[in-house]
């Protein structure tokens, strides 16, 4: 009897006592208002404008004229967009932006390919290959990935000319490979270098060589590191237009050139509609492959910024 008396004080007492841990935050509290407000305001200032182009895109020259550029479409044609890709006038040309695009695609893709597959091999080769020399070499690169461009255009129109490749396809390939090497050996030796040592020391011990590590233990680990790399090096190369201009001639200039072109074009009516649909058109990609691999994007660059 005694013992069933002190079994219901003690649910008793429980009960009187009530549920215990932290207690619920408020969702309207001070700090999630703060925070909450000012994502808000951060995502209107960039929406908003991409709003305006792609409403704008869609309207006819006698809508655009009457003011409204916020509202939607009364009627929505697909016209500037046809326009602005095959027959806006770019020059002396009036293909649209059809040539800069494929431009654009010839110089992107060999210049992402070869300066990711060298500046792995460096990053690699800095972060477990001790060589002589390896540090004078880190710093050098360091430096390099931090010298303005502008500083260095001359020089080397001076070396791409003496070469034979100035005004072409190729010279803006390997100018663009160069310049991505430094930022993005780092980012290779901070990630390799974080990678588990004992990987590499167990390599070793079993027999494998320079490049049998490489391919057959860091390169499989290494994907998210590669998406940052492929995403820096095609929004750096797609988005270029100091390079462009400087490095090729006119029949080779890639998309942001063209736009450059035909937004700054004195012939004719200034065509707002056809102006923001090349707009939209030519940072297409760049959204398109940072979308498709965005959460790779925020992995390999949190590991491979760590390190120092």
């Amino acid at each position: 009897m005694s013992k069933t008396v002190s079994a219901a004080a003690r649910s008793g007492s429980q009960t009187l006592a009530g549920p215990s841990g932290r207690k619920p935050r408020r969702m309207l509290s001070s700090r999630n208002i703060i925070v909450y407000g000012t994502l808000f305001v951060a995502a209107v200032y960039y929406v908003l404008p991409l709003y305006v182009m792609v409403v704008t895109s869609l309207k006819g020259m006698p809508e655009i004229r009457l003011g409204n550029i916020f509202s939607p479409p009364v009627e929505i044609t697909f016209e500037p967009w046809v326009k602005a890709w095959a027959q806006a006038c770019t020059g002396l040309n009036c293909d649209g932006l059809s040539r800069g695009f494929w431009n654009s695609v010839r110089i992107t893709i060999p210049s992402t390919i070869i300066s990711i597959a060298v500046a792995s091999v460096n990053g690699y080769a800095l972060a477990n290959w001790r060589f002589k020399g390896a540090d004078v070499f880190f710093t050098i690169l360091i430096v390099g990935a931090f010298i303005p461009y502008q500083v260095m255009i001359y020089p080397i129109v001076i070396v791409l000319r003496e070469l034979g490749i100035y005004g072409t396809l190729t010279g803006l390939v390997i100018v663009h490979t160069i310049f991505g090497m430094p930022i993005l050996t780092l980012l290779f030796r901070n990630y390799f270098a974080g990678l588990p040592e004992e990987l590499f020391k167990a390599a070793r011990i079993d027999g494998a060589g320079f490049w049998a590590i490489y391919f057959k233990i860091m390169l499989p680990m290494a994907l998210p590191i590669f998406v940052v790399a492929m995403i820096l090096q095609i929004t750096g190369i797609w988005n270029d237009f100091l390079f462009g201009v400087v490095f090729t001639r006119p029949e080779y200039y890639p998309m942001t050139v063209q736009l450059n072109n035909i937004v700054n074009s004195v012939q004719g009516v200034k065509e707002y509609n056809v102006n923001m649909a090349a707009t939209i058109l030519t940072g297409a990609v760049p959204l398109i492959v940072y979308f498709v691999s965005g959460r790779l994007f925020v992995r390999g660059i949190a590991a491979g910024a760590v390190k120092g």
